[in-house]
């Protein structure tokens, strides 16, 4: 019975570049015994020449040559495409020109001589430049890898933002398309206030799949558009409140996007509804802007007659809704009694 050999091991491929031709044979002998295939060359420029024609997977490169020294050749190495780790060769009082080799991008160093520690020293540098390589390359395509399923989930969340948009509008066109058919002046009213629930939150998906960053929300932008979109749904006709936005750039988490797109939805439909008789005008003011207790606070006023005895108006379910938003903020909506018309906040962490 024969057993098959196993298959023998790619060798290493090695360039060294020394005019010293002794010292090549012995560094060509010494290593071909370790799984080198070794190749030299009399000069830089045949060095370079070398490396132009063939693929290596290392290069050992002398400082003391004729024509051009070391460390004139070796950026020449560098600058090529997917150049070999280079390990220089210098004499035993020349630290400083290893330590310039080192700086200019040599892989590692070893001392020039004769005896056979110089080719154990050499095969170690080796071996050690070409496991960090190896390393080097291993952590690139693991990056890589992360970056090409990242951008895959990015892309994937992109699409779902993007659904989830659409069907909200959908929704509320559905809404708009309702509102044509009711005569009761409730029921439109109650429509009308779902459907600008329904635009604030729809208003923050369409940012996320418009944007390059999925995690946070440009707060000023998105209120620019969220107050615009409620201008016209709310109070379209002549004389009705003018919206007046003051916000100071800042980005807000997805999540925190929509609680406080919905609270402003909230408060602003009820400054619509309450703080001006019909046709009489006015402003209804919402501000952004950080507090001084390095946390940012979020203002919706009026300059109407105010809350009289406190009590809210309306169903209450306006009220319940801004209670919860707050909450998942972490905070709470406050009343400022002590303004002329309506004024609430809500301070929240950034």
């Amino acid at each position: 019975m024969t057993s098959e050999k196993p298959p023998e091991s790619r060798l290493t491929r090695l360039l060294y570049i020394d005019d010293d031709a002794g010292l090549a044979r012995l560094v060509q002998k010494e290593l071909g015994r370790h799984g080198y295939e070794v190749t030299c060359a009399v000069d830089g420029d045949a060095g370079l020449e070398a490396l132009a024609a063939a693929t290596y997977d290392v290069c050992a490169l002398d400082h003391y040559m004729p024509g051009r020294d070391g460390l004139d050749v070796l950026p020449d190495i560098l600058a090529m495409p997917s150049p070999p780790p280079v390990v220089y060769v210098t004499g035993a009082q020349e630290g400083r020109i290893a330590v310039a080799a080192l700086r200019a991008g040599a892989a590692d160093y070893v001392i020039k001589d004769v005896s056979e520690d110089f080719t154990s020293l050499l095969r170690s540098a080796l071996e050690d430049a070409l496991l960090r390589r190896r390393l080097q390359r291993e952590n690139d395509e693991a990056v890589e890898q992360v970056r090409l399923a990242r951008d895959r989930a990015e892309a994937m969340l992109r699409e779902v933002n993007h659904r989830v948009g659409n069907s909200l509008q959908l929704v509320s066109t559905f809404m708009s398309l309702q509102l044509r058919h009711l005569a009761d002046d409730g029921a439109r009213n109650a429509l009308r206030e779902a459907q600008a629930r329904i635009e604030a939150v729809a208003h923050v998906h369409r940012r996320l799949y418009t944007s390059g960053d999925m995690s946070s929300v440009a707060m000023d932008e998105y209120l620019a558009g969220l107050i615009d979109e409620l201008g016209k749904s709310l109070g379209p006709d002549e004389g009705s409140p003018t919206l007046v936005l003051e916000a100071v750039p800042m980005r807000v988490s997805t999540d925190q996007a929509v609680s406080l797109g919905v609270v402003v939805t909230e408060l602003v439909t009820n400054a619509v509804k309450y703080a001006y008789a019909p046709g009489q005008g006015g402003e209804i003011r919402i501000i952004l802007r950080p507090d001084a207790d390095g946390r940012a606070l979020l203002t919706v006023e009026d300059d109407g007659p105010g809350m009289g005895d406190g009590s809210p108006k309306g169903t209450g379910l306006g009220g319940k809704i801004i209670s919860a938003m707050a909450s998942g903020l972490r905070s709470v909506v406050e009343f400022d009694h002590a303004h002329k018309g309506v004024r609430a906040r809500l301070a929240f962490d950034l």
